[in-house]
């Protein structure tokens, strides 16, 4: 992309130059490891993307662009498809340079380790294991009876979408390379975008309305769609999780119209409809762009789309949060609760899809919730304690958690991170990291018990 608009394209020969010699090394002192279990699927994952984050700052430190730190946060949000951004004035920036940025979401948005069991047979054995460490979801679907399958499944209907959104886009006039740039941080429900001003610069409700179909169906469990795509049309309906995901969608989309109505936000009916639908999508799926600066809505719309940055899109999905399953089976809990109490003697099961919800799932759910709420806690303080107020603090720390990318006040839709300190932008990245990979899958890696039984490196020396 460089070479095609005549830009300096030693950024990205030096960044490839350092990252082939890191792997090349480890690659001739490391001896290969066939036996993969459960402990090394967890650090390799979370080695991994860590270490894509490290080497993917290289080109913004090389361009001249960015500080390593800054660089390390935005190479971070954008393999994490989180959008956070510390750039102003996104017009100045090379076109090589954002085609990267929109590159970090797209490999991102299906996961790098799942890019790698799909092309690369080299992690064939084990790879199941660190399938379930990348995606550690409620419920796994697994489409093939090889992981190898599964994962060329996945990434063959991501294609699909990103090149029929492109091919949409392009009629409403915008050129292939902002069409492919905006394709991929769609689908990858990351949000990075070519302009300051987000999807609002297009000013089009076609782009509006083309956008916010793909960040719906970025939401939506990707398996889903591969059994619509085969002839199974009942598919979505039939998934309770993708109901629930539509319903959560409506009554926000609703209340945001209503307020926005009431409080004289918005005079034109159709301009309401337009704004809160393409805005309640983008913050619940994750996605984060922007056509509305919804920092001006009305008190409970901000507060609704606070709310909304914690559902995020199905398990499956490319969307980050909590997933709308997890929120399904909690409420389904608490009701479940509530009839105890009323009737004892009741003899009653939770149930998803027409199956019993086991025990150890629940278990396993309040367990995150719990988890995710001491994450929040922790990460908000240590914000706070930089002097930053609360609700920037807050809505921050909300933003990155669940790879949104805006927040509100200080860092809302209009505003970028870049004036935070280098010790809070460190936490920033590190709530993105490990919400991208559901919390368990990093903190794990801080417990003493894990590293007691971890083998070590089998050196070649």
């Amino acid at each position: 992309m460089s070479l095609i608009y005549h830009e300096s394209v030693w950024p990205y020969i030096y960044a490839e130059a350092i990252s082939l010699l890191c792997g090349v090394f480890l690659v001739a002192i490391i001896k290969p490891d066939k036996e993969i279990g459960y402990r090394e699927g967890f650090a390799i994952v979370v080695l991994s993307w860590t270490a894509a984050g490290v080497f993917g700052a290289l080109p913004f430190v090389f361009s001249g662009k960015l500080g390593f730190i800054d660089a390390l946060f935005e190479s971070i949000s954008g393999f994490t498809t989180t959008g956070s951004t510390v750039f102003g004035d996104l017009e100045d920036l090379p076109k090589g340079l954002h085609f990267w940025r929109a590159m970090t979401q797209w490999l991102g948005g299906m996961g790098i380790i799942i890019l790698s069991l799909a092309i690369l047979p080299l992690l064939g054995i084990g790879g199941m294991q660190l399938y379930q460490a990348e995606m550690p979801g409620v419920t796994k679907d697994k489409l093939a009876p090889r992981i190898q399958d599964t994962a060329r499944i996945l990434w063959g209907v991501y294609i699909f979408f990103t090149i029929f959104e492109v091919l949409l886009l392009l009629p409403a006039g915008l050129n292939l390379y902002e069409a492919l740039c905006h394709a991929f941080t769609t689908l990858a429900t990351g949000g990075f975008s070519t302009r300051t001003a987000s999807v609002a610069a297009f000013d089009s409700a076609y782009v509006d309305y083309v956008i916010t179909a793909f960040m719906f169906l970025a939401g939506v469990n990707f398996s889903l769609h591969y059994r619509f795509l085969k002839g199974e049309l009942d598919a979505y309906f039939k998934n309770e999780e993708f109901r629930f995901y539509v319903l959560v969608g409506l009554v926000a989309i609703f209340i945001c119209v209503l307020f926005n109505h009431l409080s004289g936000t918005y005079h034109n009916p159709l301009l309401n409809l337009r704004y809160s639908v393409f805005q309640v999508w983008s913050i619940m799926t994750t996605t984060g762009y922007g056509t509305a600066d919804f920092a001006l809505w009305h008190p409970v719309c901000q507060l609704l789309l606070l709310i909304l940055m914690f559902f995020g899109g199905m398990a499956g999905s490319t969307g980050g949060g909590v997933k709308q399953i997890r929120f399904l089976i909690l409420f389904k809990f608490v009701r479940f609760q509530i009839r105890k109490l009323i009737h004892p003697r009741a003899v009653e099961i939770i149930r998803y899809d027409e199956h019993k919800v086991a025990e150890s799932v629940i278990q396993g759910i309040l367990g995150f919730m719990a988890l995710y709420a001491l994450v929040f806690m922790i990460a908000s303080l240590l914000v706070c304690a930089q002097g930053i107020d609360i609700i920037t603090a807050t809505s921050a720390v909300a933003a990155t958690l669940n790879n949104i990318g805006p927040g509100l006040a200080k860092v809302g839709p209009t505003q970028n991170f870049g004036w935070f300190p280098d010790f809070s932008k460190l936490v920033l990245t590190f709530c993105m990291l490990a919400g991208r990979l559901e919390l368990y899958t990093v903190v794990i890696l801080f417990s003493r018990e894990y590293w007691r039984g971890a083998r070590k490196p089998l050196f070649r020396f």
